[in-house]
């Protein structure tokens, strides 16, 4: 069980595959038992290091509240930790905040750079202010959020889409686990930190390729967010997908673009 202490806290994390070095950032809530067939696939085509966020799964939860900037030393220590200098960066929504922060505070650490179904922040560019749906009973949260996963998620959608309808229930299981008053006071912190993300002002300190990725339907980090980030990463491509705000999983295409990129020479 590989733990690293880094930026003050310890850290849960895991390192596994070979070749190019990438780093994976995960979603919102997201751990590395939640998110283990991605790592899994990238694993197959790179060197991939990826860990627990302060406040999730393994690793420690210390007092918040928490901040953006330190979200992105945790990672960038963790690279120290591990003894890269340089590596790609794979950001996937509160990741892609958080991979966004680390590229205009260390530019020269970051080799190519996705950014996936996330936001530059700030008033115009925000993500959905999901910490606004914390405290709702789950009978009211529920809906809300299914429509915000992907805009096409309606009873009459699902019942003929049994990809989505499966998709929708692994959430579902996840969502009613219980969970420790220290979890929740975790995730509760990492939804306020991801609420002042803010980097529109600094984007433009992002040297390397910059791969943005959006989904069509995505009611979270919708396309004009995408589209704000690539306006303000000279040389930043823009990819859309039919799908919602998990199109990693629903479009395979999705999946090969980001490896091919990723994979290219810098």
């Amino acid at each position: 069980m590989p733990r690293a202490r880094v930026n003050g806290i310890d850290v849960y994390y895991e390192r596994r595959g070979r070749g190019q070095r990438l780093l994976f950032l995960n979603g919102s809530g997201g751990t590395l038992r939640r998110s283990a067939p991605d790592i899994a696939a990238f694993a197959e085509h790179f060197d991939v290091v990826a860990h627990d966020q302060r406040g999730l799964g393994q690793t420690e939860i210390p007092p918040g509240p928490y901040t953006m900037a330190e979200y992105a030393l945790d990672a960038t220590a963790l690279l120290d930790h591990v003894g890269w200098d340089t590596c790609r960066v794979i950001g996937i929504s509160f990741g892609g905040m958080v991979a966004q922060e680390l590229a205009v505070t260390w530019p020269e650490r970051v080799e190519r750079l996705a950014l996936l179904c996330t936001s530059p922040g700030g008033p115009v560019h925000a993500s959905y202010p999901l910490h606004e749906l914390m405290d709702l009973p789950h009978d009211e949260r529920a809906p809300i959020a299914l429509a915000l996963l992907d805009e096409r998620f309606t009873p009459d959608w699902l019942d003929t889409h049994p990809e989505d309808q499966q998709l929708v229930a692994r959430l579902v299981a996840h969502a009613l686990q219980p969970q420790a008053a220290e979890q929740v006071r975790g995730e509760r912190e990492q939804l306020f930190a991801r609420r002042d993300h803010d980097v529109c002002a600094r984007l433009g300190a992002v040297t390397c390729p910059t791969f943005v990725a959006c989904g069509r339907y995505d009611g979270i980090a919708p396309i004009g967010n995408g589209s704000a980030i690539v306006e303000l990463i000279g040389g930043a491509e823009l990819h859309v997908y039919d799908a919602g705000h998990a199109f990693l999983n629903a479009c395979t295409e999705a999946f090969t673009d980001v490896r091919d990129f990723l994979l290219r020479a810098s």
